[in-house]
């Protein structure tokens, strides 16, 4: 893995690990499925990881989106920039920063395939985030 240039992320990515391990565990206890991190850092300087997850209906994915922002705002104290996309919900976007969480229906994950279009990213494992699935 390209190490973040330290003038850009003058204190590293451990922040954003933190913040896409919470969205992951959040997505995964509600049924979010086919989840992955995507390691940006080489690829922009604007954020460091892009978290996907499919969900398989607009309420599964409200409530997934909800239960994210709860969780990264009230307890990490991190605060939402924006989000996109939640009131036709086949794609609801989560923008935290150096942390972008994108949350699909199986069609549009499927039409958008931002795993292509991010290829030069670096799939980080769900385990090395502490994360194992059930």
């Amino acid at each position: 893995m390209i190490a973040p240039s330290r003038s850009i992320r003058p204190h590293g990515t451990e922040e954003s690990r933190k913040l896409a391990a919470a969205a992951v565990r959040v997505a995964i206890e509600n049924n979010g499925f086919d989840v992955m991190v995507i390691d940006v850092c080489a690829q922009s300087a604007e954020f460091d990881l892009f978290v996907l997850v499919t969900g398989t209906s607009r309420r599964q994915l409200h409530a997934i989106s909800e239960l994210i922002d709860d969780k990264l705002e009230k307890e990490l104290g991190d605060c939402r920039m924006g989000i996109e996309g939640y009131a036709e919900s086949r794609w609801i976007v989560l923008d935290y920063g150096s942390v972008v969480i994108h949350l699909f229906d199986e069609e549009t994950r499927e039409y958008y395939d931002l795993e292509s279009l991010w290829a030069d990213g670096t799939p980080i494992p769900l385990a090395d985030l502490g994360i194992t699935e059930e």
